[in-house]
């Protein structure tokens, strides 16, 4: 009997449209197709095997947990997954991965024999609809079929299949030299059969696609392999398509054990897509960057005035959040969430990161676009009369709205670099007032956000809590690094907001201000947080002790190189969705502001 892993056990695979997680027993638990955020057909993340599974391992007893992988790793700089079991019998290889797509979704499994004669099994489960729906599966001109609704999934292996206890199996047995293939493809049930397999083509093709893909790379500091895998990684929750780039591919992976922070990640935040952007730019990748800004002019269209935090992979707006009461959640952690009720709230720090992101673009290089600048202009206008607005935050409270610093700090950058735009010639727009706009966000800020007892900026206005944003007033270049407040700062949230192994909370969620988010329970270290704290630390100077804390959270990835969004110090794990953009994205921001002061081992 098969449970779901720790988070860490996981690896990710897909086809830059959809993604699939695969444990460290060959467990597929989670795949949702044909896109991240259609409803799954492995479910098992979130339930039981009742809710869907596809195991490809060594054979084992009924009654006990499938042997885990004694080895596994990608292939090289890509997203093919190895895993290898030692057994009584002999060492045994699958090969997991999705080829981007050209035609139906596929996911490829090839078990390759080591040594000796090792039994295998295939058991392969279908739950349609997050697990709720059995599906019709029969038998199609050789092919297995599964159906249910407008979805069908074709199930093809040159191995005798057999079903039992509504799954289908595959036993059979490998020796040196042996290759069996197993593909499922995704298909319309009201359309054709989706064309046979070619795993070892695909495979091939899959092959070459990274090794091209991670030769455009132009990072070859001291970090290469954390980076290389954090780039991989973001593109791999890129909807190819659109150029959308979700938060992350899961669901309702909890921030807490047994929490109620369960949220679905399978969107796209222009906070989150606009710092990835960010990161790819300045590693080479500005194909990426450019379909990501044809994607958010799409999106936002002729209404900028009343952007979204949030999108649809295709730009969708309508983001409608229900809970599924038929899964109990990881670890029973519950509720499960699909939808984001988040998508309609105002962060207006959104607006500075959407802005920041099209003038590194436009600095870069990447060819201009008239549209992009005229949208940038029309976002300050709305700017100019909401930016004293109080707010829900980066954080997405749902707690009532207020004042947050790092929001009017964002709307500074917003309104700073459009005044960049202006004075290169690249627009037109009312420079003076603007100027004048900047100084008084400024002003604000540091006459408001601003504690002048204890030497440091405040989550919100009036308040005496601290917050893991503000750590982004240096490097948005609102005060500079040497500045007494910005130090202050930092050395308040190294005081008030680390946990015992000096990683970064985001915010307090017990004392003064607990109910700021609306929620109960408690959280993790957010990741990006330290690793904010990180680049800070470089920023002023304390290059080493910076190192020290990047070295750390490197090692808090997993073996495979993957981060969550958050770190539970009391259980020392992985906690929230996975693997998470947002904490690969600062990943590689402090991998290359390390290797620019050089301030690395070795």
């Amino acid at each position: 009997m098969h449970v779901a892993g720790r988070i860490e056990d996981y690896a990710l695979i897909g086809d830059m449209q959809t993604a699939a997680l695969v444990c460290r027993d060959g467990t597929v638990d989670w795949l949702c197709l044909p896109r991240f955020d259609s409803h799954a057909i492995f479910a098992g993340l979130l339930g039981t095997e009742e809710h869907g599974f596809w195991r490809l391992g060594p054979a084992h007893a009924a009654d006990a947990e499938p042997p885990t992988a004694a080895r596994r790793s990608y292939r090289g700089d890509s997203l093919i997954l190895e895993s290898e079991w030692d057994t009584p019998r002999g060492t045994v290889r699958v090969t997991d991965f999705m080829p981007p797509r050209d035609g139906a979704p596929q996911l490829i499994r090839i078990v390759e024999g080591v040594t000796g004669r090792v039994p295998m099994r295939s058991a392969l489960r279908m739950r349609f609809s997050y697990g709720r729906v059995v599906p019709w599966v029969h038998k199609h001109e050789g092919r297995t079929v599964a159906v249910a609704g407008p979805d069908s999934v074709w199930f093809d292996t040159a191995c005798e299949t057999y079903g039992k206890a509504l799954t289908t199996y595959a036993d059979f047995t490998v020796a040196p030299g042996d290759r069996i293939a197993f593909t499922i493809s995704w298909e319309p049930s009201h359309k054709k059969p989706p064309a046979l397999p070619e795993p070892e083509l695909a495979l091939e093709a899959t092959e070459d696609f990274w090794r091209d893909w991670v030769d455009q790379c132009t990072y070859h500091g001291p970090y290469r392999e954390a980076v290389v895998r954090s780039l991989i990684t973001l593109k791999a929750l890129t909807y190819a398509p659109t150029g959308g780039i979700v938060a992350a591919p899961t669901t309702s992976l909890p921030e807490e054990i047994g929490g109620v922070r369960n949220w679905d990640y399978r969107y796209t935040w222009l906070r989150d897509a606009a710092i990835t952007l960010s990161s790819l730019l300045r590693t080479g990748y500005r194909e990426e960057a450019r379909a990501w800004r044809e994607w958010l002019l799409r999106a936002v269209a002729g209404d900028p005035e009343n952007l979204q935090i949030m999108y649809g992979i295709a730009g969708e707006r309508e983001l409608g959040e229900a809970e599924l009461d038929w899964l109990p959640g990881y670890e029973n952690s519950g509720p499960v969430r699909v939808g984001n009720g988040a998508a309609h709230q105002l962060q207006l720090d959104v607006y500075g990161e959407v802005t920041e992101a099209l003038h590194l673009a436009h600095m870069t290089g990447l060819s201009r676009n008239d549209y992009a600048s005229l949208l940038q202009l029309k976002l300050i206008r709305y700017l100019e009369d909401h930016w004293d607005q109080p707010d829900e935050g980066i954080w997405e409270v749902r707690g009532p709205r207020r004042h947050f610093v790092h929001s009017k700090v964002m709307a500074w950058v917003a309104v700073d670099r459009t005044i960049k735009l202006i004075e290169s010639g690249d627009a037109d727009g009312p420079l003076e007032k603007w100027r004048e706009l900047r100084d008084d966000i400024h002003r604000d800020v540091c006459e408001k956000g601003y504690d002048k007892e204890r030497n440091t900026f405040t989550q919100s206005y009036g308040s005496k809590e601290l917050d893991a944003s503000l750590l982004l007033i240096p490097q948005m270049g609102f005060l500079p690094p040497d500045d007494k407040r910005v130090i202050g700062t930092i050395e308040a949230i190294q005081r008030e907001l680390s946990t015992p192994d000096g990683f970064i909370l985001r915010y307090p969620t017990t004392g003064e201000d607990a109910g700021v988010d609306g929620l109960e329970g408690d959280e993790g270290a957010f990741l990006a947080c330290s690793f904010w704290m990180a680049d800070d630390l470089a920023m002023i100077g304390r290059v080493d002790e910076a190192r020290k804390l990047f070295e750390r959270l490197l090692a808090l990835r997993n073996d495979l190189g993957l981060l969550a969004e958050e770190w539970d110090p009391r259980l020392q794990r992985q906690v929230g969705n996975f693997p998470q953009a947002f904490s690969h994205v600062p990943l590689i921001d402090t991998a290359l502001r390390l290797t620019a002061s050089g301030a690395y081992g070795g």
